[in-house]
């Protein structure tokens, strides 16, 4: 195996790809990332079992196929170190693969591609096609809502719900709750379930560019894979049910509070520096055209924030985690946000103001404070 490429050609997807293999593996080649040559394109492998993400680049005229997997991490500051314009001369010999860019030469250890594990390349159920840039937009503003390490393993991850018509994410905690939907004609006759895990969904952020141009994302029964051009990206799918979450939706709120998206985030963000750093609580007062915002913590200390606001209807006091708070105003984009309230112990709908259905709805569990 031996090939000459560009620096600049190699090292945005070998970073991609080497961003899916974990630091500490159990397997030796799972820190590695299998490099294999053919008729002048090098396709790049990283995976953690979970994820996979192939990259594709292609070299110079006059290589010889071969496939061998190396360090991923290594590879990669080898790369970044070099000089910008660099030209890598890769050449496995006797096990070890030798990298000569100017006067600089490095020889990496090596294990054997067949060593390196491969996904099953399983049949798709159905498939969908969407903009890039809309996809990104659906994650980056439901994203932030999935659970980290809940033991309710089905919430460490994305609910995807595709039906003839729409395209639906969701993403909850169990204390709030993240949905957005976009118009779609898909081609299936049934509405679809599947979860995707957060590790594939931080994966896929990462790789949508800015760039425009569709994605196909094609659901199997036990995988999700995306196409791009220069990429493909494969996960497993999480085996459980999602909760409904139609039954989290708040219904029958009759206090309506408009108002600017920007100042309650700044106020909350304000605020929240005197909150008790654990529990993150502050207690929001509501009346006729304001909203009082106020934090304390086991230090005596406070801070308070009024707000103007479009409201008028009875008083309300209530409690939530501000940090949930701040994370939905910051993902919506509206000049203004809409909050819908019933009573102390009843979640908040917020939402853009006069948002249609393609716009995202929240879900805050109120805090007893």
């Amino acid at each position: 195996m031996q090939f000459v490429v560009a620096r600049e050609a190699l090292l945005k997807p070998l970073q991609l790809v080497s961003g899916v293999v974990e630091r500490r593996q159990t397997l030796p080649v799972l820190s590695n990332v299998l490099l294999s040559l053919e008729n002048d394109e090098l396709s790049l492998t990283g995976t953690d079992l979970e994820v996979e993400l192939v990259g594709r680049v292609v070299v110079e005229k006059g290589s010889q196929p071969g496939g061998i997997t190396v360090p991923a991490r290594k590879l990669v500051d080898i790369c970044k170190s070099l000089a910008d314009g660099s030209t890598l001369n890769f050449n496995l010999s006797d096990e070890k693969l030798v990298i000569k860019s100017g006067r600089s030469r490095f020889t990496l250890a090596t294990l054997p591609a067949s060593e390196f594990p491969q996904v099953d390349d399983e049949p798709g159920t159905f498939s969908i096609t969407i903009d890039q840039i809309k996809l990104k937009n659906l994650l980056d503003s439901t994203s932030f809502a999935m659970a980290q390490q809940d033991v309710r393993y089905y919430l460490n991850g994305m609910l995807f719900e595709v039906a003839t018509d729409y395209l639906r994410v969701v993403a909850t905690d169990g204390h709030r709750l993240a949905m957005q939907t976009v118009s779609m004609n898909n081609k299936t006759d049934q509405t679809q379930q599947l979860i995707l895990p957060r590790k594939g969904i931080m994966e896929l952020v990462r790789l949508i560019g800015e760039e425009d141009g569709e994605l196909t994302l094609v659901f199997g029964s036990s995988h999700i894979r995306a196409r791009m051009p220069d990429y493909t990206f494969t996960s497993k799918l999480v085996d459980g049910k999602f909760p409904d979450y139609n039954r989290v939706l708040p219904k029958g709120g009759n206090k309506n509070v408009i108002g600017d998206r920007q100042e309650l985030r700044q106020a909350f963000s304000r605020v929240s520096i005197l909150s008790n750093e654990k529990y993150r609580g502050v207690r929001l007062m509501l009346s006729s055209g304001e909203l009082r915002i106020m934090a304390n913590n086991p230090e005596q200390e406070e801070a308070e924030e009024t707000v103007s606001v479009d409201y008028t209807g009875d008083d309300l006091e209530i409690g939530f985690n501000v940090s949930y708070l701040i994370d939905v105003l910051t993902a919506l984009h509206t000049s203004n946000v809409r909050l819908t309230l019933s009573d102390p112990n009843s979640s908040a709908l917020l939402e853009a103001e006069g948002g249609g259905s393609n716009e995202a709805l929240y879900v805050v569990m109120p805090m007893r404070l």
